[in-house]
């Protein structure tokens, strides 16, 4: 069996990635959609109508309009248990403290969201001082605000500031004012919401709720109604669920690569104990099957230990979740069974993939063979594994080449992803054959003039490709998933800024400050070009998918022709964007002048709009244009996301004015921080392993060159020159791995700027980040100085008389 030393490395290995898959499937677990705290007392909700849209779109459903809403309301009143049922309204209401939007519950959406009072029934809301709104101006606010019941608030609304008196105060986030003053103010209806009698039953309740809506909408009962927790929370836990996804596969794939290195190391060091095995009579088979035990005794032990630290863990890394913005304010960790098992399986799986080259290693070493190249190796690799690896590098230049070419910049991360996985594979199974060359090439820096170091460093190198080879793997993978992520990151933030700021003709760029957007009234007090944006769905019964959301853009056509400069119209006229039932559409939807065009607006009232003209696809940051007042009517809570002015201005209450180029930093800043974080986070994991399996492997290859090192020693060599001899190894080892990680990484980019630059249609500049390549190629030397010299240290503190011969390599 393994000995405890050659295996501690393995354990290592695998139970800290068995860790980082317990804790994220714990996190995955935990991460379902949560029941909004307005809605927790009702047992049934009626939704409406799910827009046809994508998983990751996160818009609101297609809402009733004002006589639909009533009309289900009377109905599912009179239901058998029903006490009440209550159509929540929801509208953008922010009080103001002191002047400036509060900074209470800022990562709460529901902190500056406003509802109808009679929805404070539905998430059981308790009215701590004063009384509840019952006329306009009054309103009830959270008692964290600091407000006293009667004092006069100011409340930022899609209109303006407005001035209402604080009735009352409650035990939650939130504005609520009078149900008349909800309706104005949010005539759409998403949701209604159904109070039973005590002791109803909710299943046989929403039976009978389904036969009053018909199609028209949803019942959900229980978990079901995490549904309707609001779309930034539903975001922001979807984003959260891809980090851990993300890490979780990054965790495996690291921990098969590294503990497949380990492996292969440990069999090398063992041909002479194989060698014996096979000489007494033991077969391939008996030895392969030795080896897959070990392993397997490493992954069911490493995956115990690993599934008890991440369980342990988890409660810390969801509040740290939470904190960096990766899930909602919301999210509680919550223990299931599904993950249990899948880490408990997550050992043994990721040990014996990583064994089952080694093990057909183990299993063709011939007696007299093993006992022959227990010093020195005869060949560094087999045809089977050249072709294997000539085959993933192909795979990984045909991704290159997809990269290069996707039309979307997701599409385009994932092949670069797939691409260096596949090279960093092919490179590692091609490493022996290229580290002569590559030892070659970099002789210079491994020979000191007048002195032999350098030769035996080269022929160390040159005599044992393999075991060079397994050691530079770790500073490999390290170092190109670095160079890989954090130059990506980079390079498409550096682009899209750019092309943002060269698509605008503006001097200045007015935006919300501690707020959603921005009201009418800031937008009039600018004096420039704004875009009013709000969620329109498309209803023609000839388009798929059906209720298919869509960005529209309200605007002044004279104003945003001037701020716009890649506006291209392919047909029809801008100026003739007016009226009430006018739109200009993409040349994607296929629409000419003059044509038809059904859609829904947020009022949930149906509008069929004339086409008026046809704009290149990249030509609006939307989906359609309509005149600013339509939008404004249908959507009396819309705000203004951008205002476009000439000269510097100052900024009124609730905004604040950028450059164009810091705009366009900037506009993205929110998802660029959690990207970047990310981008530590793969980092983090890949570097973690990366330096654990160097250490781990040349603390292995110090023990098994005790001979060799005695040899030299006993050959006149002082204990400093021996010193010197294993950390210019060392030194030369993580080169090599920098060496081809950065290549391999470099191809990754390369197509990532090519496709970059078709998408953006300009050049676009390579960003590498040094300071992370020389901080991951820092952390491998020293770790691997460390890990080589200080067993070499210790092993020649005293001059031994004598010493095994071995060969040196």
């Amino acid at each position: 069996m393994v000995s405890v030393r050659r295996s501690a490395s393995a354990f290592v290995a695998v139970a800290i990635g068995v860790t980082l898959v317990a804790a994220a499937t714990v996190l995955l677990a935990s991460g379902r959609p949560q029941v909004p705290d307005r809605l927790a007392r009702a047992a049934v909700v009626v939704q409406s109508p799910e827009a046809g849209a994508s998983a990751d779109e996160f818009v609101p459903s297609r809402p009733w309009s004002a006589t639909t809403a009533a009309e289900f309301v009377g109905r599912l009143a009179g239901l058998p248990d029903v006490v009440a049922a209550v159509p929540d309204r929801t509208f953008y209401a922010q009080p103001l403290v002191d002047g400036r939007p509060s900074a209470t519950d800022t990562r709460r959406e529901d902190a500056h969201q406003g509802h109808g009072w009679s929805s404070a029934q539905l998430g059981g809301l308790r009215l701590t001082a004063g009384e509840p709104p019952r006329r306009p101006g009054e309103v009830v606010v959270d008692s964290a605000l600091g407000l006293r019941a009667g004092a006069p608030v100011t409340v930022l609304t899609a209109g303006g500031p407005e001035s209402y008196t604080v009735s009352g105060l409650v035990d939650g986030p939130g504005v609520h004012v009078a149900d008349a003053v909800a309706a104005a103010l949010a005539p759409g209806v998403r949701a209604i919401g159904l109070v039973l009698a005590p002791g109803a039953d909710p299943e046989r309740v929403a039976t009978a709720a389904r036969g009053a809506v018909g199609g028209d909408g949803r019942v959900l009962t229980g978990d079901a109604r995490g549904a309707l927790e609001p779309r930034g929370d539903a975001r922001t836990r979807w984003i959260g669920m891809q980090v851990l996804t993300a890490t979780a596969a990054l965790a495996g794939f690291v921990t098969v690569f590294v503990v497949a290195s380990t492996f292969a190391f440990t069999i090398a060091q063992r041909r002479r104990e194989l060698g014996l095995l096979r000489a007494v009579g033991a077969t391939g088979r008996q030895v392969r099957r030795m080896v897959y035990a070990e392993a397997l005794a490493v992954g069911v032990s490493a995956g115990l230990v690993g599934l008890l630290v991440g369980a342990a863990l988890a409660p810390l890394l969801g509040r740290l979740l939470v904190d960096v913005g990766y899930e909602p304010s919301t999210f509680r960790v919550r223990y299931e069974l599904w993950p249990v098992a899948v880490s408990l399986a997550a050992g043994p799986v990721i040990a014996l993939l990583a064994v089952w080259s080694p093990s057909r290693r183990a299993a063709r070493v011939r007696p007299l063979e093993a006992l022959r190249e227990a010093a020195v190796e005869q060949r560094p690799i087999g045809w089977l594994r050249a072709a294997t690896g000539v085959l993933l590098v192909a795979a990984g230049a045909a991704l290159s080449v997809g990269t290069a070419t996707a039309d979307e910049a997701r599409v385009g991360a994932q092949y670069a992803l797939y691409a260096v996985m596949a090279l960093v594979a092919g490179a590692t199974v091609l490493a022996p054959m290229v580290v002569g060359p590559l030892v070659w090439l970099l002789r210079s820096p491994v020979r000191r003039p007048g002195g032999a170091i350098g030769m035996l460093v080269r022929g160390g190198a040159l005599t044992a490709t393999r075991r060079t080879a397994a050691i530079a793997a770790p500073v490999l993978l390290t170092v190109a998933f670095a160079v890989l992520v954090s130059g990506m990151v980079r390079t498409t933030t550096a682009a899209y800024a750019a092309g943002r700021a060269d698509n605008v003709n503006a001097g200045w760029i007015v935006v919300p400050d501690h707020a959603p957007g921005l009201s009418d009234r800031a937008v009039a007090a600018t004096g420039g070009t704004a875009l009013l944006p709000t969620t329109v769905y498309r209803t023609d019964p000839g388009t798929s998918p059906r209720d298919r959301p869509m960005t529209a853009l309200g605007v002044e056509p004279e104003g945003f022709a001037a701020a716009n400069r890649v506006l291209t119209v392919v047909a029809g006229s801008l100026n003739d964007l007016k009226g009430d039932d006018t739109v200009v559409v993409t040349a994607s939807a296929n629409r000419l002048p003059s044509e038809p065009y059904p859609v829904v607006f947020a009022d949930g009232t149906s509008v069929s709009l004339r086409v008026v003209a046809v704009v290149d696809d990249t030509s609006i940051p939307g989906d359609l244009l309509v005149p600013r007042a339509v939008v404004r009517a249908h959507d009396p809570s819309a705000l203004t996301s951008t205002v476009y002015v000439r000269d510097r201005i100052d900024p009124p209450v609730g905004a604040r004015i950028l450059d164009v180029p810091g705009w366009a930093a900037e506009a993205d800043a929110a998802e660029d921080r959690l990207v970047w974080l990310f981008t530590l986070l793969l980092i983090g994991v890949s570097a973690g392993y990366g330096a654990i399996a160097v250490a781990n492997t040349l603390l292995l290859a110090a023990a098994g060159r005790a001979a060799d090192l005695r040899l030299i020693r006993m050959a006149g060599a002082t204990r400093r020159q021996v010193i010197w001899l294993v950390t210019a190894e060392s030194a030369l080892v993580v080169l090599i791995g920098a060496l081809l990680g950065g290549a391999v990484a470099f191809v990754g980019l390369l197509s990532i700027r090519a496709g970059l630059a078709e998408q953006v249609g300009a050049p676009v500049d390579l960003v590498v980040p040094w300071s992370v390549v020389a901080g991951v190629v820092g952390l491998c030397l020293l770790l691997a100085v460390v890990s080589s010299v200080l067993p070499t240290w210790r092993l020649l503190r005293h001059r031994p008389a004598r010493s095994p011969v071995g060969l040196v390599g």
